[in-house]
């Protein structure tokens, strides 16, 4: 009977186990995912009381992530099947679940200094030991001190990375924040070049404009802009090098160097030429349009679609320029290139190449109706004011491409059982809890924009609406997050992995990129996607993720329909 117990509960945590990653590296990243995941619910949900400084969460951060880097290709050598530490993880719990009754004591005592005092020290008592067991229950002691005796170098190099990001944090942020005593920084050069040539080319279409150098400030008698510094461009072109740099090192081995750097600085004046176009198109959208079209809409949205552009071609030519790329066969592109099939058809790759070679092309079929939501998106935002009369697009561009990619997604299981509509009726319930809990519904432009329209246009927005929340963003998202993200995150060849083989940390991950697309409500999302994701992997059909996602969305629809909380949709 002894025995027959033991056996029991090792089958339990072996269950467990089995769907946790086995080797250090996938270790790593889940003591890294839960992490964020307990900093996001706990320090953000809360944060009542700081029990450290904030510069140690940065620090910790860019000492990860350099550590990651620079140790991917040793790390990943790594085949060790490392048992998990659920005792330890056991505690971590109770210290999370104690911060968490601190963190709602000082909550009711928020005028008590001395109880504020007795709580943050408390927290900080919590956090020194929560953080070494989550560390042991992922990696075990000896596994650690083996790691940082065969990458002494890397480590260090890491830790002064970290430190030095906290150090420059400051001074860097500073070159494009507007300052009094900042005056000749690098933000303020921008600022001044950005605001001339805007000033110049306006006056080659407007002669009435006038601009005021003092307050940066351009206008006609009947509108007029102020070009801040955060509108300079500095934002746009920060994001651009990063990500020329960071694709420019993942495919070093695939470029001339320094030749490709020249794209670089090619990259960067793209960046800036496309900001000065759209201050200039916003002046006149502004002029001669809609103030609210230009001011809200296009203001917000044409800057990510310059960047998405700017980001797009900078890929495209650095793949296709031979001057810049080193001689290479088109079969011979790297197995794990990040654009997958899009490039590599770009570049002459036919599909039986890719399918020689071990890779799936079914990437595009997977991604190419969610990214036409997201283009139509930018453009219907971007053509819009506070109400978007253009969502319609977004279903007729997610409808095409669904059509043209369903001979392909046609073969995949779309049945599904009675698990999905309960699943959708959760989600729902877990999406409007906060509003029937705060008894009121938050404000929202859209209702009154309704009601002003006639009612075939209202009625035809709303049909657009619901059609496209029931049947083309369930499918679209699904495909994206479920079908292509989450067996992403666990092979380059994802179509090779089965659904019913999902392990937890693509599941976290891909969830939590889900939840983060969904704005404020990022929370919900987070926990909609892990219902999802559990859906598709109990019967591996993604049919029952799509559905469960449509019953809640339809759910949502008619909420929103029957109470008036536009502020859902």
């Amino acid at each position: 009977m002894t025995a027959s117990r033991r056996s029991t509960g090792s089958g339990r945590c072996g269950s467990v186990s089995s769907v946790l990653p086995r080797h250090v590296l996938g270790r790593i990243y889940l003591l890294a995912a839960i992490y964020a995941l307990e900093a996001v619910l706990v320090i953000g949900g809360f944060h009542i009381v700081s029990a450290f400084h904030p510069g140690l969460v940065p620090v910790a951060t860019v000492s990860l992530a350099v550590f990651l880097g620079l140790g991917y290709p040793w790390l990943r050598a790594q085949r060790e099947n490392l048992p998990f530490g659920f005792r330890c993880f056991g505690g971590y719990l109770a210290c999370v679940a104690a911060e968490i009754c601190i963190h709602a004591l000082a909550a009711s005592h928020g005028t008590d200094i001395r109880f504020l005092h007795a709580a943050a020290v408390a927290v900080f008592a919590t956090y020194l030991l929560k953080i070494p067991l989550l560390i042991l229950a992922c990696v075990p002691l000896r596994t650690w001190i083996r790691i940082f005796r065969a990458t002494n170098p890397l480590w260090l190099c890491a830790s002064l990375a970290g430190v030095a990001a906290w150090y420059l944090g400051s001074p860097l942020k500073r070159l494009w924040i507007a300052s009094d005593a900042n005056v000749g920084s690098v933000g303020s050069f921008v600022q001044i070049a950005t605001f001339d040539t805007v000033q110049a080319v306006l006056r080659c279409v407007l002669p009435n404009v006038s601009g005021d150098a003092a307050t940066f400030t351009i206008q006609t008698p009947s509108f007029g802009i102020e070009v801040e510094r955060s509108c300079s461009g500095m934002e746009g072109l920060g994001l651009i090098l990063a990500f020329t740099l960071v694709w420019l090192w993942y495919l070093r081995k695939e470029f001339r160097f320094p030749h490709v750097l020249l794209l670089i600085p090619c990259g960067l004046g793209c960046m800036w030429a496309l900001n000065v176009f759209r201050l200039c198109a916003l002046f006149l959208i502004g002029c001669f349009g809609s103030e609210e079209v230009a001011m809200v809409g296009f203001h917000s949205q044409f800057g990510w679609i310059a960047f998405t552009v700017v980001a797009l071609a900078f890929c495209v030519v650095a793949e296709k320029l031979p001057w810049v790329r080193k001689c290479h066969s088109p079969a011979s592109f790297p197995v794990d290139g990040p654009l997958n099939g899009a490039l590599e058809a770009a570049a002459g790759v036919s599909e039986h190449e890719n399918e020689s070679r071990g890779e799936s092309p079914a990437i595009r079929a997977y991604l190419i109706p969610f990214l036409a939501i997201l283009a139509a998106t930018f453009v219907s935002k971007a053509a819009s004011g506070y109400f978007e009369w253009l969502y319609p697009l977004r279903f007729v561009a997610a409808a095409v491409a669904l059509c043209c990619y369903w001979p392909r997604l046609k073969t995949l299981n779309w049945r599904f059982g009675w698990i999905a509509p309960v699943a959708g009726v959760a989600v729902f319930l877990v999406w409007i809890a906060p509003t029937w809990w705060a008894g009121h519904f938050a404000a929202s432009p859209i209702g009154p924009a309704l009601a002003a329209l006639s009612p075939a246009a209202r009625w035809s927005w709303i049909s657009f609406r619901v059609a496209a929340a029931v049947i083309t963003v369930p499918l679209a998202e699904e495909l994206a997050f479920r079908g292509y993200l989450a067996r992403r995150f666990m092979s380059w060849d994802f179509d090779s992995v089965a659904f019913t083989g999902l392990t937890a940390l693509s599941v976290c991950l891909s969830s939590a990129a889900f939840g983060l697309m969904h704005g404020r409500q990022w929370l919900v999302g987070i926990l909609a996607g892990l219902a999802y994701a559990l859906v598709l992997r109990w019967k591996g059909r993604i049919g029952d993720a799509v559905a469960a996602h449509a019953v809640s969305n339809l759910l949502l629809a008619a909420w929103v329909l029957r109470f008036g909380d536009w502020a859902q949709w």
